[in-house]
């Protein structure tokens, strides 16, 4: 069965020339590595934002995944790395890696994922997950700190353009100066990207994938189960607002996880508006206005950083 690339993966040679060289480089690379490695496809390619994954058997007909990765992307860099020193604790394991062509060979998980569960249940067993993949950094890790030190002075560059109340950029960017001041506890292993998409059924256990990890405070990790799965907090079987079901799930995962409330609701306000800077900086990069996916996002990350605090 010959490698094909899912046509949403092939979409994202809008995003630049480099982009455009990976994917054309793709099928080959993804075929090398098929051979060297005695794999067989097994069904459709599968893709994440930035990766391709496909489903084979290995020689002795086990079931695994292949996930190659664009080499572009800087925070998937050390993602074997990181899924080695967790050893399958909590996280897939990893069988074999290639970091110099961005190739993982991973266990397959049969899912589901917890895109079905109720949202505070997914939010208890992410909590309990931080526990088991917030162990003692890897040297070769770049450090939260890193990232949002940039972050911060791109948003703080950005002045007044970013279409959400003031306070809310000053007071992000004074917690982010705050939550990145040197203290003595040591960093972890921080996943960067642990949601419900992110976290699949194995025989009963419930395992993360697809990590961005970086060294610094674990209590960076909740946003995305936050600015997830919003749209069923104002659907038909939302219980109270969303402010309330944001609330809900904020507090089952700083209980279940065992964070300090207010440290975990600091770093989700900062980063709810450098999310919204974002998608300002896409738009000015493209030499367009706000799209409404834009607008709806940033009220989204609006929403989210009111409904911590109030």
């Amino acid at each position: 069965m010959p490698v094909t690339i899912p046509q949403e993966l092939q979409s994202q040679r809008g995003l630049g020339e480099d982009w455009g060289r990976w994917l054309d480089r793709l099928p080959r690379l993804a075929g090398e590595l098929l051979d060297e490695w005695h794999l067989t496809p097994v069904a459709d390619s599968l893709h994440g934002f930035c990766s391709l994954v496909v489903p084979v058997t290995d020689a002795s007909g086990a079931r695994a995944a292949l996930k190659v990765s664009f080499d572009g992307d800087e925070e998937s860099l050390h993602e074997g790395l990181a899924l080695q020193k967790w050893g399958g604790r909590g996280a897939v394991r990893l069988l074999r890696a290639d970091p110099h062509r961005r190739a993982l060979l991973l266990d397959w998980l049969p899912g589901p994922d917890l895109g079905d569960a109720w949202d505070v249940e997914a939010c208890e067993v992410v909590g309990g997950l931080y526990g088991r993949l917030h162990v003692p950094a890897l040297p070769q890790l770049a450090t939260v700190a890193s990232y949002v030190e940039r972050w911060l002075v791109e948003l703080d560059d950005l002045g007044r353009d970013v279409p959400i109340p003031r306070r809310y950029v000053e007071q992000a960017l004074s917690l982010g100066r705050d939550l990145l001041a040197p203290d003595a506890s040591r960093p972890v292993v921080v996943h960067g990207d642990l949601h419900y998409s992110n976290v699949m059924a194995d025989a009963g256990e419930w395992l993360a994938i697809d990590p961005k990890p970086m060294a610094g405070d674990p209590h960076y990790e909740p946003a995305p189960m936050l600015w997830n799965r919003m749209d069923e907090l104002s659907g038909p079987l939302a219980v109270g607002s969303v402010r309330d079901g944001l609330r809900r799930r904020f507090h089952a995962l700083v209980d279940a996880g065992g964070l300090d409330e207010d440290r975990a609701r600091d770093w989700v306000v900062v980063r709810m508006v450098l999310n919204a800077g974002w998608a300002v900086q896409d738009a000015r990069r493209a030499g367009r206005r706000l799209s409404a996916d834009e607008q709806d996002w940033i009220t989204r990350c609006i929403a989210i950083t009111k409904a911590v605090q109030d």
